[in-house]
C-alpha cells in the first residue's frame, strides 16, 4: 500500500468515525445523554467504508469522541495500516456507466453489465463482478426497478448552519484581454439549506479541488463552521483533501448520489436564478477579467441575500439573523488557516529534492530517500513544509542555476596516514 492509499484509507476511517459521534460533538444529540445516544446508534450493525458490517460496544465510539475532543480528527484515523479493501475498485465513470446501463436495459443483470465494463475498458478484468454486484444492490439498481425511480421528500434544516450545499456549473465564457483567448467561466457556490442564503461564490476558469477549498475557507470565516456540507462526486468535492479539511474543522461531509443532479436541486435551482437575474442582463463583450465579473458576482449575492424568498416565506438573511448564534466559530484565524493546509506524501530523491505537480522542490538533506509529509496551503507552495516529530522543515522551489554555486556540505575526509 503507497502513503497516499493509506492516507486515503485512513481517512475514510476517521470520517465513519466522525459521523457517527458529530452529533455529539456539535450538541445535536437528542438523547438525554451521550450514553444513551452512543447506545440508540450501536444497537444495529454499522457499514464500515470497506463495506464490511460490525456491530460495535457503545463504548467503542465513546472512546472515539475522547479520543477527538483530546487530539481532533487526526486521533481517529487508525495507528495501524490495512491492505483490505483500499483501493476503490469502481471510478466514478465506471458509477456512471451502471446508472446509465441499468436505466437504459433495467433487466441486465451484474454478469451481462460487468462483461460490458470491461470490454467497453471501463473497469480492468481483475474487478470481480461481485463489485458490480454489490455495487447494484446497495444502490437500489435490481432489474425491474427504474434507475432514476427514487423516494424524493422536500427538506429543511432547522437552523442556519446545520447543513451548507455546494456545487458547480459551467456559467458562460469570457475574453481575457490579458492574454486576448476565450475562457471557460465555472461558478461555485456555497448555500445554507435553512435561510438559502449564498454563504460562499467565486468566479474561476478552473473547476478544481484549491478553488472550492478557498471558497469554503472564506464562507467558513465569514458565517462559522456548519455541521454537514453536502456536494457530488466533482473533481473539486470528491478528493483526498477535502475529507481532511471537514474533520479538521468539525464538519460531516456527504455526498450526493452519483448521476443524481436532482438531489441538489436547491442549489440547480439556485444556479438557474443567478443565469436569469445577472447573466441574461449581461453584456459578456465589455467583461474582459475575472475581478471584473468577480465584482459583478460579489454585488449580486449581496442583493440576493437580502431579498424576500418565495421558498421560506420570509427574508434570508432575516431567516440567517434568527438562529446564527447556534454556529460554532473558527477559534482563530491561524487555526483555520492550519485546517485548510493540504497534505500529501512524497519520497525524497538522492539530490534532496521532491516532485510535487512536475515542480521541484528541494528539502533538508536529513530526510534523503525518506517517504515525507508535505502540508502546503492549496494556492501558495510558497508556505509548505514537511511535518515530522510535530516540528516543520520548510521546503522550496529548486533553482538549479544558484544551487550551481551552493557550497555542499562535505563529510569528514579519511586520514589515511593513520591507519
Amino acid at each position: 500500500m503507497t502513503p497516499e492509499q493509506g492516507l486515503a484509507y485512513a481517512t475514510e476511517v476517521a470520517q465513519f468515525r466522525f459521523a457517527l459521534i458529530a452529533s455529539l460533538i456539535q450538541g445535536l444529540a437528542p438523547d438525554v445523554s451521550s450514553t444513551a445516544y452512543l447506545k440508540r446508534v450501536t444497537k444495529e450493525p454499522l457499514t464500515f467504508p470497506n463495506g464490511e458490517t460490525v456491530l460495535y460496544s457503545w463504548k467503542t465510539p465513546q472512546k472515539w469522541h475522547f479520543l477527538y475532543s483530546k487530539g481532533g480528527f487526526d486521533a481517529l484515523m487508525p495507528k495501524t495500516r490495512s491492505d483490505k479493501g483500499v483501493p476503490r475498485s469502481l471510478n466514478d465513470t465506471a458509477m456512471e456507466e451502471i446508472y446509465r446501463l441499468k436505466e437504459k436495459f433495467p433487466r441486465l443483470n451484474a454478469t451481462q453489465i460487468h462483461l460490458r465494463l470491461v470490454q467497453d475498458a471501463f473497469i480492468p478484468a481483475s474487478v470481480s463482478v461481485d463489485t458490480v454486484q454489490r455495487f447494484i444492490r446497495r444502490n437500489n439498481l435490481k432489474a425491474g426497478r427504474a434507475a432514476q425511480a427514487k423516494d424524493r421528500k422536500a427538506f429543511e434544516e432547522d437552523a442556519f448552519g446545520k447543513m451548507w450545499q455546494a456545487d458547480t456549473c459551467h456559467f458562460c465564457h469570457i475574453c481575457d484581454e490579458k492574454d486576448g483567448k476565450l475562457h471557460k467561466v465555472y461558478l461555485m457556490i456555497i448555500i445554507d439549506d435553512h435561510s438559502r442564503m449564498i454563504v460562499g461564490g467565486g468566479m474561476f476558469y478552473h473547476d478544481n479541488a484549491c478553488n472550492f477549498q478557498n471558497v469554503l475557507k472564506e464562507a467558513v470565516s465569514t458565517y462559522g463552521i456548519p455541521a454537514k456540507l453536502y456536494c457530488d462526486h466533482g473533481s473539486p468535492y470528491d478528493n483526498e483533501q477535502l475529507p481532511l479539511i471537514c474533520g479538521q474543522i468539525g464538519t460531516t461531509l456527504l455526498h450526493a448520489p452519483v448521476r443524481d443532479g436532482a438531489a441538489k436541486a436547491k442549489c440547480e435551482r439556485n444556479f438557474r436564478t443567478m443565469k436569469e437575474r445577472l447573466l441574461y442582463g449581461l453584456d459578456l463583450d465589455q467583461i474582459h477579467s475575472l475581478d471584473l465579473f468577480r465584482g459583478i458576482l460579489k454585488d449580486y449575492i449581496r442583493s440576493y441575500n437580502i431579498r424576500y424568498h418565495s421558498g421560506i416565506r420570509g427574508v434570508l438573511f432575516e431567516r440567517y439573523l434568527d438562529t446564527r448564534d447556534r454556529m460554532r466559530l473558527p477559534v482563530s484565524r491561524k487555526w483555520l488557516d492550519e485546517c485548510f493546509l493540504n497534505r500529501i506524501f512524497r519520497k525524497v530523491r538522492k539530490d534532496s529534492t521532491v516532485s510535487i505537480d512536475s515542480q521541484s522542490y528541494d528539502v533538508p538533506m536529513q530526510f534523503l530517500s525518506q517517504k515525507v509529509e508535505i502540508r502546503f496551503p492549496p494556492d501558495d507552495m510558497s508556505g509548505a513544509f514537511i511535518l515530522y516529530d510535530r516540528e516543520r522543515f520548510p521546503i522550496v522551489a529548486t533553482d538549479r542555476n544558484a544551487n550551481c554555486h551552493t557550497k555542499r556540505n562535505q563529510p569528514v575526509p579519511i586520514d589515511y596516514a593513520r591507519r
